[in-house]
């Protein structure tokens, strides 16, 4: 009886390790959503919206950017990677690294990446609203604004997301060797 307990706890303890990743992007996503939040409220809050739209098109420009990346990573083939590790290939071996925790490149890259962007696009939007509203006192007109002031920051998001998403299934392998071999050379 005493062994299959110890198999069973064994097991479980296997079972939830698997998991320790999560917590991990957990926590990193808070911390970086404390930072990053921080840092809009007090800097975008003051600036205007010129400063503002550029924050924002930054924002989107990472977003896209780090989402192409994590789709990348789930649809590259890890075989392409062997095959350039044989050859003593640069990036091949972070490659292969990158296709084998897929799921913790995609996860940081799409999720934890993309959301802090995306809050933060938030965060500029509602700058860019205040200071488009300053001056109005229809509370119509301020609640139409700033409807259309989101509705534009989502719609530029999703169609730059759709283009690298098609491009990041098509060029996967590429990519994350591009990638890769960026993080070879300055890592």
């Amino acid at each position: 009886m005493r062994k299959r307990y110890n198999k069973v706890a064994i097991q479980n303890y296997q079972g939830l390790k698997k998991y320790v990743w999560a917590i991990r992007m957990f926590l990193i996503a808070i911390s970086l959503s404390l930072f990053f939040g921080f840092i809009s409220q007090t800097l975008l809050n003051s600036m205007g919206i010129i400063v503002a739209t550029i924050c924002i098109s930054f924002f989107i420009f990472l977003s896209v950017l780090f989402d192409m990346i994590g789709i990348a990573a789930a649809s590259a083939d890890i075989e392409y990677f062997v095959e350039l590790e044989k050859r003593n290939e640069k990036g091949a071996s972070t490659g292969i690294k990158l296709c084998k925790h897929s799921e913790k490149v995609c996860s940081f890259c799409a999720d934890v990446v993309g959301d802090i962007c995306s809050t933060l696009c938030g965060a500029g939007g509602a700058c860019i609203v205040v200071a488009l509203t300053n001056q109005i006192a229809d509370s119509n007109i301020i609640l139409l604004i700033s409807i259309s002031v989101s509705a534009l920051i989502a719609g530029i998001s999703i169609f730059f997301k759709a283009i690298m998403k098609e491009r990041a299934l098509r060029r996967a392998n590429k990519i994350i060797l591009n990638i890769a071999i960026m993080l070879d050379t300055f890592l």
